[in-house]
């Protein structure tokens, strides 16, 4: 006989068992490596309202290379998340925005005010700028991650904005030159690396050809160059540092004007 009724409803409902609640928890290791980029980056802006100048730009220099190995863990242990998406962008806006605008204010920018209130105005407007673009240059990125070549960066990227101005002013500190006498050099620096993040022009990224299942890999000419700035790091840190950021900076430029000359020829024949 068929068995119906509340019984049955019951012993139905105890055979179903509840699926667990679903975790809201993030995933340390890589946000581990986050942290410690912020950490640098906020470290960097106290030592450099202190006058501690190279500690300030050593610190910037390390958020970058744990800002660089964060993402790698990641993709390496498979715990991508949103959540670090999102919290990288935040510590990437105080390691490569506030901090090397404030370095270079502190050290520089603050000694515009000797020109007059108005050019006084003008420093700390310039370090507002860079920060600013910073900003923007993430939001952008952010916005067209699953967009863009993954080969090109669309601007500077602000890990080489920010290696781009505290190099300068590591360099220059090394040689002892003071920031009061190169204000205006140090203004124009932040002002160039505000407005290439911000800009149009294409940058390598060093991420492989894009395309294939090989795509992840670098030509072998990458890795000697690689090896090449290793020694001159060990050799001159500060002077390396500078050299290598300026002509990667001045590397967007030189590729757009390739490209517009063999544009420009290819339309001429």
């Amino acid at each position: 006989m068929r068995r119906t009724g509340i019984g049955s409803k019951l012993h139905g409902m105890n055979d179903t068992k509840p699926s667990p609640p679903r975790g809201r928890g993030i995933y340390l290791l890589p946000n581990l490596f986050t942290t410690g980029g912020l950490f640098a980056g906020f470290f960097a802006i106290i030592a450099a309202s202190q006058g501690r100048y190279t500690a300030a730009c050593v610190a910037i220099f390390v958020a970058a290379i744990l800002d660089g190995i964060d993402g790698r863990v990641a993709r390496l242990t498979n715990t991508q998340s949103e959540f670090g998406v999102q919290y990288d962008s935040l510590a990437d806006l105080v390691s490569f925005g506030m901090a090397p605008a404030l370095v270079m204010y502190h050290w520089s920018l603050v000694s515009m005010k000797l020109d007059g209130p108005t050019l006084g105005k003008i420093g700390w407007l310039g370090a507002f700028l860079y920060a600013a673009c910073a900003a923007l240059r993430l939001a952008r990125f952010n916005s067209q991650v699953g967009t863009v070549d993954k080969r090109w960066f669309i601007g500077l990227a602000s890990p080489a904005a920010a290696g781009l101005v505290v190099s300068f002013v590591w360099a220059c500190h090394e040689f002892g030159w003071a920031g009061e006498e190169l204000r205006y050099p140090a203004l124009a620096v932040t002002v160039v690396a505000g407005l290439l993040m911000v800009s149009r022009l294409r940058y390598n990224s060093f991420k492989g050809s894009g395309t294939g299942p090989r795509s992840d890999r670098v030509p072998f000419f990458a890795l000697l160059i690689a090896v090449a700035i290793l020694i001159a790091l060990w050799i001159d840190p500060p002077v390396t540092l500078l050299t290598a950021a300026t002509l990667y900076a001045l590397s967007g430029p030189a590729l757009w004007f390739w490209r517009r000359r063999d544009a420009a020829k290819a339309t001429a024949e």
